[in-house]
């Protein structure tokens, strides 16, 4: 026989979920000990849109997006980088970035990694058109493309 704490937890998630199915917001959602809304949860757990590559690499070809490397420390550059901004310093350094927030913008760092966090934090500040490189310039050197060092 189930635990009322049981009936009540798995009751508790059925209903969680199908708030988020309908995007009905939870007013707080207790999660490991702490309380966010179900919909800030859901943007700041979004996965940042990537782009290979081989993608980029046309892209650059008839540039027309603002690039930005956000790796720390410098590590070398993509060909064409704009601005160079630390991935956990996005937020405070926004008049580097274009001010129209439908800029299509596309951050890379060595891995990916940097680069998603970065990407996140513009979404949640209400930039619309965010990618980055994924597998960053470990990928892109990978599938010969330069790395410029300086």
């Amino acid at each position: 026989m189930r635990s009322a704490t049981s009936i009540f937890l798995s009751s508790a998630a059925t209903v969680i979920a199908g708030a988020l199915a309908f995007d009905i917001t939870v007013p707080r959602l207790a999660v490991a000990g702490e309380l966010r809304t179900a919909q800030a949860t859901r943007q700041t757990d979004a996965r940042v849109p990537t782009l290979t590559s081989r993608e980029l690499a046309a892209m650059l070809r008839r540039k027309s997006f603002y690039f930005v490397n956000v790796h720390v420390p410098y590590e070398g550059e993509v060909r064409d980088t704009d601005a160079f901004i630390v991935y956990d310093k996005i937020a405070e350094n926004l008049d580097q970035l274009p001010k129209d927030k439908n800029a299509e913008i596309i951050l890379y760092c060595r891995s990916g990694r940097m680069s998603e966090i970065a990407g996140r934090e513009l979404i949640r500040l209400g930039y619309t058109r965010v990618r980055h490189l994924a597998g960053g310039m470990i990928d892109w050197k990978k599938n010969g493309y330069e790395i410029i060092e300086k």
